[in-house]
């Protein structure tokens, strides 16, 4: 049996990757969460989305002695240069606030017309095993911004991102709808393809 560590403490984000991991993990892996494993938030000092889940993903290897998989991700608005990109977590001064993040970015937006609202969902996904070799993938979820949040599902930035070729926010799809097209299970499924031909994680 295979024992791999989930390196994150958001509980919203927690239950996404459960939910993408586990049918291509297959019955015979066992994934901890970080807070199973006893670890702590490591620094996000990277600058890239690649960059940050690789040091969570390091940092849990390291300190587990298993494989760790971690990941980055945020939103990247058109009109803002990407931002807030890999500060999407942080974008109002505190870490994790959801809802001060999302007002402060729909504040910033208030004047930009709906062609101009373009944003994409970005993730990178890492992996890293117990003897040092490691693994990313990346994934992107095209889609514009609304005015005003819509719907209860999905955390962060999902109330006010439509994806493309929707007319409802992701916050409004259900959970298997999300994931079937999202930018965490671009990367994961990616992810998880190049770890099934590893052996021995």
């Amino acid at each position: 049996m295979t024992t791999l560590v989930l390196a994150t403490h958001n509980e919203g984000k927690k239950r996404e990757l459960l939910t993408i991991l586990s049918p291509v993990l297959g019955a015979d892996t066992t994934v901890l969460t970080a807070a199973e494993a006893g670890l702590d938030d490591v620094p996000e000092t990277g600058v890239t989305f690649i960059e940050n889940a690789l040091i969570k993903a390091r940092a849990a290897a390291m300190a587990t002695g298993r494989t760790a998989i971690a990941d980055d991700s945020g939103i990247s608005v058109d009109v803002l240069g990407g931002a807030p990109g890999i500060f999407s977590a942080r974008w109002s001064g505190t870490h994790g606030d959801d809802r001060a993040n999302l007002d402060l970015l729909l504040a910033q937006l208030s004047d930009i017309a709906e062609e101009h609202r373009g944003a994409q969902f970005r993730c990178a996904a890492a992996a890293v095993t117990a003897d040092g070799r490691e693994f990313t993938a990346e994934g992107v979820m095209p889609g514009s911004l609304a005015t005003e949040p819509r719907g209860e599902n999905g955390f962060g930035y999902d109330p006010i991102f439509v994806p493309e070729g929707s007319t409802i926010s992701a916050a409004q799809m259900s959970a298997e709808e999300k994931n079937s097209r999202s930018h965490r299970r671009i990367a994961f499924d990616a992810l998880a393809e190049i770890l099934a031909a590893e052996p021995d994680l």
